[in-house]
Order: structure tokens, then C-alpha cells, then sequence
């Protein structure tokens, strides 16, 4: 063993226990919910650790809204895997996921001071605090990914259709839109903006198996659930499926999951909701519903075991999917019609973006002049003192209790 191995390893857990806290304090601090936390990821690896260029996160954006599953956990798997390999994607993960997950598993288990904590003056000013984090990575991403007529056109069109759509899959259908005029039109832009080519450290073959696993479990687990009839594949499969299966978001999964967990008898209609409305209100991707709803169901082990089965079937998909793409993803970005589709996609991504700063996250956190005035107070303390993201969310809680109190 050569003097410089033992200093390669320790820079190698160093790096890994980075990604880790990192995630963590992510994991602690996002609220808002899922489009909300591209604007912590922004902030956090863009601007602050500069990790990613603006350019190749906002790629992965656009990558991981193609993908089903909780879009801003792949988006943060991602980011894992292009600082740590595979092991740093799994850390960047379970940080990002355990806190919420732990809440809601807790909550499961009847802790009842959590109902009257997640009521709490200082959770409006947490809300409030993701206003000024979102209306940032909106400011931020539009001037490199928007600076001209046309792309800021795209933006703006890809708002309004969100909007204005009715259905749930309407961002996919408007990525696809934006990337048909993109690879149309936007070639022109190929040259000015070219990519970067970035490792991922994954070999390609291991990026087939992911795939072939992904397709093997998504149509084994139903005839396998149905020939050995036992409530930990039954459960395994219906969490796999939701996760599977739907785009959009932790939002759009809940319809998918109340069918297969209330209809199916497993837990009552009032134990959805009561933790539907605890899984808004915390931090963390709102997939982790899936632990609490392991730990009240009436079928499988429950508690702790039944949280980690549904919380892995969930997030599985995601996993084997983000781990998939990634090798290839640097052909395709350098093919010119496919880098044309993805200036158009980029465009887009800020629209939606944008979107979801007015829904869900104004109309879920602006009710007075008062919110609005600490709304200003933190944007500026965001863009103009650069204070960290976490600090922000810390003092807007802090002054959302305060506010409670002059009103």
C-alpha cells in the first residue's frame, strides 16, 4: 500500500460524510413541498457549494420531470451520484429522506404532541420562508436559462399552461411541448450554450441491469403477489406501483396510494387524511407518507418494519430509474437535436417552476400584508446579504412566531 491510499480514503469519506450533511440539513430545512425543494437544491449546490453549474442541474431538472417518481428526491439522488458514486447517492437519499420519514413513522405511533406542534405559528413562517427560497431559484435560473425573447416566451407559456391545466399530467406534457420545439427551433442555441460533459462513474451495462431490474419487478411483483398470496409482497408490490407509475410529484401519488391502502381495507379513510395533512406539514419529500402509512396498516408487520418496507418499495423505482439514464446521459446530451430539445426544456423548467411559486406555494403561505412584507424581508436576505438558505428558514420561523403575536 502506497503513503498516498490511506490520504485517497480519507478524502473519499470525507467527501461521502459531506454529501451526507449536506442532505441532511436539506432534509431538515425543505419545506414546501416538492418543487419547493429545486429551489433549496439550487440554492444549496448551485450557488452555494457550486457543485453543479447551472447549466447541468438544470438538466437534471428536466431529466428527472421525465422520470415517474418524486421528482426533487431524484434530482437530489443525482447530485449524489455526481459527487460520490452510487454510495453517494444512497447517503444523499437517506438524508434527505430520514428526517421527514422518522416524523411521520413517530406520528404513526400516536405521538400526539406532533398534532399540536405541526399547528404552530413558527410552521407559517417555515411556509413563508419557501416563498422567497423558490422566487430565488426562479430569479436565479431564468437569467441563465431564459435571457432572450424566445426562451423567456417558453417560460412564460409553460407557466400559464401549468396553471391552467386541469389534469395531473400536465407537466410532463408540457416538457414534452417545450423539448418537440426545442429540437425544432432551438438548435441555433446548440453553439452559445454548449454542455459540459460530466462523469457519473457508472458503467453502462450496470445502467441496463438497473433498467431490466426496474421492468422485471414492476411486472413480477403483481404475479408473484397473486401465486404466494403473503401481505409483505402484497404491500412491497402496491408501494413499487405508486412509485412506479406516477408523474408530477409526491401530490399526484396520493389518489394512487388512498386506493390502494383505504380502498383496499388496510387503514381507515381518517388515518389517510391525519397523515396526509402531517406529511404537508413537514419538511422532506411527502413520499414518506409511505412510512407512516407502513406503521398504522392493518396488514404486514407494522410499525418500524412495515414503515421501511413501504418507504424502500416507494422510492425504489426512483433509484433504479435515476441509476438507469445517468451513463447514458452524456451521449445524449451532446447529440445537437437532443441539446436543442433540452434548451427548450430548460426554458420550460423555469416556467414551471414559476408556477408552482403562485401555486401551491403562495397560495398555500401568503394570507396578509404582514406574510408578504417577511416574504420580501427574507428574499433580500437571500439575494442581496447571500445569507445560507437554512438561516433564512430558521429566522423566518422564528418571526412567523412573532407575527402571531402583534396581529
Amino acid at each position: 500500500m502506497t503513503e498516498d491510499s490511506p490520504t485517497g480514503a480519507t478524502s473519499g469519506i470525507r467527501n461521502l460524510l459531506t454529501i451526507f450533511a449536506v442532505a441532511l440539513r436539506l432534509g431538515l430545512t425543505s419545506f414546501g413541498g416538492p418543487i419547493a425543494h429545486i429551489g433549496f437544491f439550487h440554492q444549496e449546490y448551485v450557488v452555494n457549494r457550486r457543485w453543479l453549474s447551472e447549466r447541468r442541474f438544470s438538466d437534471l431538472v428536466a431529466l428527472c420531470h421525465f422520470l415517474p417518481g418524486p421528482t426533487s428526491s431524484q434530482v437530489g439522488i443525482a447530485v449524489g451520484i455526481t459527487r460520490g458514486g452510487l454510495l453517494g447517492g444512497l447517503l444523499a437519499w437517506i438524508a434527505f429522506t430520514a428526517p421527514s420519514a422518522a416524523i411521520l413513522i413517530a406520528f404513526g405511533f400516536g405521538v400526539a404532541e406532533f398534532d399540536n406542534l405541526l399547528e404552530g405559528d413558527w410552521l407559517n413562517g417555515l411556509k413563508i420562508a419557501a416563498v422567497a427560497v423558490v422566487a430565488q431559484a426562479v430569479w436565479g435560473m431564468s437569467t441563465t436559462l431564459a435571457p432572450d425573447k424566445t426562451r423567456a416566451t417558453i417560460a412564460v407559456l409553460a407557466a400559464i399552461a401549468i396553471l391552467l391545466s386541469p389534469i395531473a399530467f400536465g407537466i410532463v406534457i408540457v416538457i414534452l411541448v417545450a423539448g418537440a420545439y426545442g429540437w425544432w427551433r432551438c438548435r441555433h442555441y446548440v453553439e452559445e450554450s454548449p454542455t459540459e460533459d460530466f462523469a457519473y462513474d457508472i458503467p453502462r451495462w450496470i445502467g441496463i441491469v438497473f433498467a431490466v431490474i426496474f421492468f422485471v419487478l414492476l411486472i413480477g411483483l403483481p404475479l408473484a403477489r397473486i401465486i404466494l398470496d403473503l401481505d409483505v409482497l402484497a404491500i412491497f408490490d402496491s408501494f413499487f406501483r405508486s412509485g412506479s407509475l406516477v408523474f408530477g410529484g409526491g401530490h399526484v401519488v396520493l389518489p394512487t396510494l388512498e386506493t390502494e391502502v383505504v380502498e383496499s381495507g388496510w387503514t381507515t379513510a381518517e388515518e389517510f387524511i391525519a397523515g396526509y395533512g402531517t406529511a404537508q406539514a413537514i419538511p422532506g419529500p411527502l413520499f414518506t407518507f409511505s412510512a407512516y402509512l407502513g406503521t398504522v396498516m392493518d396488514v404486514g408487520p407494522g410499525g418500524i418494519p412495515g414503515a421501511l418496507i413501504a418507504l424502500i418499495a416507494i422510492f425504489l423505482p426512483s433509484f433504479l430509474l435515476v441509476i438507469a439514464i445517468l451513463p447514458f446521459w452524456n451521449r445524449l446530451s451532446q447529440a445537437t437535436n437532443f441539446r436543442a430539445a433540452l434548451v427548450a426544456v430548460n426554458a420550460a423548467v423555469v416556467g414551471i417552476l414559476a408556477a408552482a411559486l403562485f401555486d401551491p406555494v403562495w397560495t398555500s403561505s401568503i394570507k396578509d400584508p404582514a406574510d408578504f412584507a417577511l416574504a420580501a424581508a427574507a428574499f433580500g436576505l437571500l439575494m442581496f446579504w447571500k445569507l445560507p438558505s437554512w438561516a433564512v428558514v430558521l429566522l423566518c420561523a422564528a418571526a412567523g412566531v412573532g407575527l402571531s403575536l402583534v396581529r
